[in-house]
């Protein structure tokens, strides 16, 4: 059979309030034929945070396949490419709503895809410790004064991330400092963050280590983010608890992540995170030469 020139595509918006807020993502579908290098081509072209790459599965069980590619590198597992992915084809009939069973890097999860968005479960919680906040703190442009006590920790549900508690205003006014965050050991990135106890929110700004890239909306850290919340006993150890994550708004790009963490004996023990996908746009794409 010959390859086709060119591959269906949908851009939607992940997380999104409205058109036009969240975390934009190019879903290219089948995509079973691609190389790895052309689905890095693809990705680039895309030049969004995140592409994904719709194919048959491999594994039992697994309704299909995604790659999760960056416009730099592949991703085993990541929130915003699942959640928007599921949505996709279940809007674009290729799959009906319900509980899906998605292939990643991270193995096979659950993704519950319902009228304008979806639900992702996380893989199993890990948890280690994090640097010194104090000395965090500094790598991101605050001081130890915009801390609030809670020790910072690394924590995900495949993709792990750096937690870091600070006062609301601190929030605002954080800006990376790569070089000095190398040597700190942050994982994937950072979430530097505000817990509201009253509302169950945190408003967060998350940075990709590797290039202080901001981030709109990251589903693989609010999934972080309760096992973190667990962990420092700001939320239940105990039974299954609610909250909610604010991401950028200091992009222009509101978005709203609905989350929940299951816990026992203080510990995490599973995590979801949900929210709504907003198609934006669709077109052809051109195959790259292999």
């Amino acid at each position: 059979m010959t390859a086709p020139e060119t591959l269906t595509y949908e851009i939607v918006d992940v997380f999104a309030p409205r058109a036009f807020a969240g975390n934009p993502l190019a879903v290219v579908l089948d995509a079973d034929g691609l190389t790895t290098e052309q689905c890095q081509a693809l990705a680039n072209e895309f030049h969004l945070s995140e592409t994904s790459f719709l194919s048959a599965p491999t594994e039992p069980g697994a309704d299909y396949r995604v790659r999760i590619f960056t416009t730099a590198t592949e991703l085993p597992f990541a929130g915003h490419p699942s959640v928007g992915a599921a949505h996709t084809l279940v809007r674009t009939g290729r799959l009906s709503a319900g509980t899906l069973r998605q292939e990643c890097g991270a193995g096979v999860l659950d993704v519950v895809v319902d009228g304008d968005g979806a639900t992702l479960t996380g893989s199993r919680p890990t948890l280690a410790d994090g640097p010194a906040a104090d000395e965090l703190a500094l790598a991101m442009g605050l001081t130890a004064a915009d801390t609030t006590g809670v020790p910072v920790a690394i924590a995900g549900c495949g993709l792990p991330f750096t937690y870091l508690s600070v006062s609301r205003e601190a929030v605002d006014r954080a800006v990376p400092d790569t070089a000095a965050l190398t040597p700190l050991g942050v994982a994937e990135g950072v979430s530097v963050l505000s817990w509201d106890a009253a509302t169950a929110t945190a408003y967060a700004r998350v940075f990709a280590q590797a290039d202080a890239w901001e981030d709109p909306a990251t589903g693989s850290a609010a999934l972080g983010t309760g096992v973190w919340l667990v962990e420092s006993g700001l939320l239940a150890g105990e039974g299954t608890s609610s909250y909610t994550v604010r991401q950028g708004e200091a992009m222009g790009r509101p978005s709203v992540l609905e989350c929940t963490v299951t816990a026992t004996g203080g510990r995490a023990v599973a995590a979801t995170v949900r929210g709504a996908v907003v198609p934006v746009a669709s077109g052809r794409i051109r195959v790259p030469s292999s």
